[in-house]
């Protein structure tokens, strides 16, 4: 038997460092079988293929999956506000045009490049197009995997792109890009990441469930903490990234903790309205619905860290 992880290849998840351990197996009391995906829908469909038991995953792939009957529900929080606008050198952006519809209205006959249809990327780029009336006017090209996106910058297959803060950093060193809008702004306190479980799963083996957020809580203390080292480990693993590279995705949007926040809850809500004016959902989700706070409570009471930033002391 193996708990069966699903997980993107973005490396500022905890799943890289916890991967890289050597004592997983010990200290959960069970072999870990990690699973890559390129997107989070991808994640979500894993689930009701019963492939999976639990995962990384944005939040609103995982709300579109709980209204056609996913049967999964969030347990743990991860990162705040990891979805950033990037593009090539010459565009305007923050803080040179510091409004949001501005930087977006010179994209006007473009291509903006996005992972994934109905990943936390694309709603949020989609409901910031037909806020200032630009569905029309500005093209969002949806692709399978972020290196594609890169790619689609690098060539002029695309103007801008949407996406984690290592697509930007990648942008900014191989395309001669540049952020344009800062994620804290673009949409306040988003999920980018959660802990999403099978019910089923959580109901059968709650303890291991409980076992496992332990774990991706300490690693997001890692993170906090000792970032340079956390840089290093994550370097060392994926291999095709250096430090400094590692290092500057984590200080882009540097809001990691495990905790469920009423922010954190009260964001992810707002993409259900979102998600069903723009015809992803069909219905209201309810709170109860996306969120079972009763386990991550249990292991980290008391105040989150997500505003904290990193350790200026391991920088």
């Amino acid at each position: 038997m193996a708990l069966r992880i699903g997980h993107l290849s973005t490396f500022y998840h905890t799943s890289i460092l916890l991967m890289a351990r050597d004592d997983l197996h010990r200290r959960l009391g069970i072999e870990a079988d990690w699973k890559l995906f390129g997107t989070g829908p991808a994640i979500v469909s894993a689930f009701e293929q019963g492939e999976i038991d639990l995962a990384y995953v944005g939040l609103p792939p995982a709300i579109i999956g709980i209204n056609r009957g996913v049967n999964i529900v969030c347990i743990g929080g991860g990162h705040m506000e990891g979805t950033v606008i990037a593009g090539k050198k010459g565009l305007v952006g923050f803080p040179g045009e510091r409004n949001l519809s501005g930087i977006l209205r010179q994209l006007t006959g473009r291509k903006i490049g996005v992972p994934g249809k109905g990943s936390i990327h694309d709603v949020i780029i989609t409901d910031c197009l037909e806020r200032f009336g630009l569905a029309k006017e500005v093209a969002v090209i949806n692709l399978p995997w972020a290196d594609q996106v890169l790619e689609a910058v690098v060539s002029g297959d695309v103007s801008a792109a949407v996406g984690t803060p290592a697509l930007a950093v990648a942008i900014k060193r191989y395309a001669g890009g540049k952020i344009l809008y800062p994620p804290s702004m673009l949409w306040p306190h988003n999920p980018s990441y959660g802990i999403l479980v099978d019910r089923g799963f959580l109901d059968r083996e709650p303890y291991l469930a409980e076992g496992f957020l332990l774990l991706h809580e300490e690693a997001t203390s890692f993170l906090r903490n000792t970032p340079a080292k956390a840089a290093r480990i994550i370097s060392g693993y994926v291999g095709i990234v250096d430090e400094d590279f590692v290092m500057e995705t984590l200080m882009v949007s540097p809001k990691y903790c495990a905790q469920l926040t009423d922010e954190f809850i009260s964001s992810t809500m707002g993409f259900v309205g979102a998600l069903r004016k723009l015809g992803y959902i069909q219905r209201d989700i309810l709170s109860g619905e996306i969120f079972d706070t009763s386990v991550i409570r249990k292991i980290h009471p008391g105040k989150d860290h997500y505003g904290d930033g990193l350790s200026e002391t391991h920088l």
